[in-house]
């Protein structure tokens, strides 16, 4: 899977008159996302994750 680095990567490469082709693609993708209700649990992820990666929560997990 490409990370973002990679896709900005080839993004610079399209010919600018194919650039709002790209930018239609993108918002597509992430409406489609939304609505699918993907996107609000991945941009969750990483502002969760802190909390989630400690040594207290691998405490109260422990017993499971």
């Amino acid at each position: 899977m490409p990370n973002r680095a990679a896709v900005i990567q080839e993004i610079e490469t399209v010919p600018e008159p194919l650039l709002n082709e790209v930018m239609d693609f993108v918002q597509f993708v992430k409406a489609r996302s939304i609505r699918e209700g993907i996107y609000p649990a991945i941009a969750s992820e990483s502002s969760l994750k802190k909390d989630w990666l400690c040594a207290e929560e691998d405490q109260a997990w422990g017993d499971l």
